[in-house]
């Protein structure tokens, strides 16, 4: 009898699952749309202040080094951009790995394994926003970026563009792209469904690895869209889904290649 409620939520541990990556999603939008409103504030008020993300209107002298304050929030600002982002297409993989727990009886604590997998999954792109946290404050340092955390050099953006067109190309792009879009496979080949915290927030790490590996390039046309230009991260985040889910998705990211190359080329002789 004690073990009937336990049977009951792991039959529906799909639901729980992705109604709690729903929720994280939701809220990291929430933040994102927070802090855009804030940034645009920021942009009616003085040209010689920079708005700093907070989303409570902090502003710093534009010219004035960053502090440890500032840098803080923009790390956290890039951090819940990422999870906004990156939890939808990264959600297939989450609810496959739930599954197999099902499936492999897990006992006491039936959705701590794939907490720990998800957690692990965001570990990576936790460490992806402390690099872009410090590319924009080398950025910002150069004068490269405007106080909407926008390139401000034709150059900067052309060649971060072409960047990103030329790597949607590459075979490194393949190969990750691969492991997003294969979720059972890619867990099979590393060992199958690990219950402890170690095992699974390795296995999570590991794929998070792959995925920043397909996506830090369109992450870093974030500087040339605008890094809080709403319409710009769905657009982007939109693109990352398709390669992923879709079965020609592999087409759509050399497709966005070669827009993207295009519009690099464009920006630097206009």
């Amino acid at each position: 009898m004690a073990t009937a409620p336990l049977e009951t939520v792991l039959r529906r541990d799909g639901i729980v699952v992705a109604a709690a990556l729903v929720g994280l999603t939701a809220l990291a939008w929430v933040y994102v749309l927070l802090l855009a409103a804030d940034m645009d504030m920021g942009g009616m008020a003085m040209s010689d202040f920079r708005m700093i993300p907070a989303g409570i209107g902090i502003m710093a002298p534009a010219l004035s080094p960053w502090s440890g304050m500032e840098f803080a929030f923009v790390f956290a600002m890039w951090a819940v951009m990422m999870v906004g982002m990156m939890t939808p297409s990264a959600a297939p993989m989450i609810l496959i790995y739930a599954r197999l727990g099902r499936q492999a009886s897990v006992e006491d604590k039936p959705f701590a394994a794939t907490g720990w997998f998800a957690a692990g999954y965001l570990v990576a792109w936790t460490g992806f926003a402390l690099v872009a946290t410090l590319a924009q404050w080398a950025l910002d340092r150069a004068a490269l970026l405007d106080s909407t955390m926008t390139s401000a050099s034709n150059v900067l953006g052309g060649g971060v563009l072409i960047a990103a067109g030329i790597y949607q190309w590459t075979p490194l792009k393949d190969v990750c792209l691969a492991k997003c879009q294969s979720p059972f496979l890619f867990i099979q080949q590393l060992g199958g469904f690990r219950h402890d915290a170690a095992g699974a927030m390795l296995l999570g790490l590991r794929h998070g690895v792959y995925c920043v590996g397909c996506c830090w390039v369109l992450m870093a046309l974030l500087f040339v869209g605008g890094v809080m230009n709403v319409l710009w991260i769905a657009l982007l985040a939109l693109l990352v889904l398709l390669e992923k889910l879709l079965p020609f998705g592999r087409w759509i990211a050399r497709a966005a290649g070669v827009a993207f190359l295009a519009a690099g080329v464009w920006l630097l002789f206009t």
